[in-house]
């Protein structure tokens, strides 16, 4: 195995992203688009079939609870992030404030959550395209969105931004269209839905916790696995053109759009058709439409889940290689990650990406039934190990500031410091609730498998080329 060279820095304001290579293309319409998109795709379209099946209608609440503790944390990193821009985002922040070691294990255990949701999304995407052509075995369909994805993200940023826009522009749409025309048969019926029923098929069977509490809990798997990618926010810092205007503004709007679109698409949902009906066969979306006998508008709305799936794989794979790229300039990844093309785009991340993405090809063909779940539960347990250091790094920062330095903050978190306190309680309660319930369990044991892996790692190849590097500069 060939010996991988590591250049230890920790000041990447002395390498600015534009010197670097990264262009600085992208701007506040783009990363408001790029955040969502990343977020408002497989755990809306797919994965939420699942957490109702858990939950029953308690699945709006635990939405709510997961949608606060989001925006908790996308606004300890938007401080950071407009206080310091810069391409690595908050495997930097856990570097300056925690330490090297909890940078390199943030920074790594984002990509491998980023490479995960991934596989989550190739699957989607899989199952989406049997609505069509059920005879098609599903790992044919991941192996060309794979590939069709990698080839999108060698082009330019601003190509990248603009592709994201259009593709997040068509699921928002048919989102918003979705709760219209939802309200619209609730409150007339139009022959499909009982008026004097109203809203009680969220609570006439078994009431609004028909599953239990256990399963309201069981939800939260899922849950916070469609939250996942939000923090994407951060990593488009390095790329934005004016990020103290732009991440403010994503940050502000995006968490609670995506409350909304959460929160109301499936109260709709769960009104129309009861509960208990939906499967996790394909997306409720175009459940719901199958189950009204609009097999046309079932058709239209199966386009565009397959459209949030591929917005959601373009920004996760987006966010994975610049994070990969930003921590090999900061010595903590191999240096073939700065390779830049003439676009401004850090090419070689995308080809380790798409390899990476692979393997969900092979899962799909193996265990094609349990590869959803096992897959969220494991994003799940990535997701929120990198939100509890985003929420710890900002917390030691805020910490060590004088109070000039506070004052000066331009965009200073809210409810400081009980609302950092709550968040990073109340993840750590859904990590302890993955190793509690039986089939998320081997999402906690992998886990910490993969933290010890990285620990191990960084022991044997990071810190011995942290101290060469402190050891020649004292002898200069």
């Amino acid at each position: 195995m060939p010996a991988i060279r590591l250049e230890y820095r920790v000041n990447t304001d002395a390498l600015p992203d534009e010197r670097a290579g990264l262009k600085r293309g992208l701007t506040a319409r783009h990363i408001r688009f790029i955040a969502l998109g990343s977020a408002i795709g497989t755990g809306l379209f797919y994965g939420s079939a699942e957490a109702i099946k858990r939950a029953g209608p308690s699945v709006l609440l635990a939405y709510l609870i997961g949608g606060l503790a989001v925006y908790l944390v996308l606004r300890a990193l938007g401080e950071m992030a407009v206080r310091n821009p810069v391409s690595g985002s908050f495997s930097e922040y856990a570097n300056q404030h925690l330490g090297p070691l909890a940078g390199f294990m943030t920074g790594w255990t984002y990509t491998f959550e980023m490479v995960i949701v991934c596989l989550a999304d190739v699957t989607a995407f899989g199952l989406y395209m049997q609505f069509w052509f059920p005879d098609v075995p599903r790992w044919i369909w991941v192996l060309a969105v794979v590939f069709f994805i990698g080839a999108l993200n060698l082009l330019s940023v601003k190509v990248f931004g603009e592709l994201e826009f259009w593709f997040t522009l068509v699921k928002i749409t048919a989102i918003i269209a979705m709760i219209v025309g939802g309200i619209a048969i609730i409150v007339f019926g139009f022959g499909v839905h009982d008026t004097d029923a109203g809203v009680s098929n969220l609570w006439s069977d078994g009431g609004f916790f028909a599953t239990g509490i256990g399963g309201f809990l069981a939800c939260f798997a899922i849950v916070m696995f469609a939250f996942g990618g939000t923090e994407i926010i951060g990593i488009t810092a390095g790329e934005a053109e004016d990020p103290a205007r732009t991440i403010r503004k994503a940050v502000n709007t995006v968490p609670v759009r995506i409350i909304l679109f959460y929160v109301c698409t499936l109260a709709v949902i769960m009104i129309i058709i009861p509960w208990q009906t939906i499967t996790s066969d394909n997306s409720p979306f175009v459940q719901i439409f199958e189950n009204l006998g609009l097999g046309t508008a079932a058709s239209i709305l199966n386009i565009v889940v397959i459209t949030a799936a591929l917005s959601a794989i373009n920004s996760d794979v987006f966010g994975a290689g610049r994070m990969m790229f930003g921590m090999s300039h900061a010595g903590q990844a191999p240096q073939v990650m700065k390779k830049v093309s003439r676009n401004g785009v850090p090419w070689m991340t995308v080809v380790i990406m798409t390899v990476a993405l692979l393997v969900g090809v092979v899962l799909n063909y193996l265990i094609s039934d349990q590869v959803f779940l096992v897959i969220a539960s494991l994003a799940t347990f990535a997701t929120i190990f990198v939100w509890v250091m985003i929420l710890l790094s900002q917390f030691r920062s805020r910490r060590q500031m004088s109070a000039d330095e506070t004052a000066a903050l331009k965009f200073p978190v809210p409810l400081w410091p009980y609302g950092q306190i709550f968040a990073i309680g109340f993840l750590v309660f859904v990590i302890i609730l993955l190793g509690v319930i039986s089939d998320t369990r081997v999402a906690l044991l992998v886990g910490a498998g993969w933290l010890v892996l990285l620990a191990g790692a960084y022991y044997k190849w990071v810190k011995p080329a942290v101290s060469a590097a402190d050891r020649s500069g004292a002898s200069q």
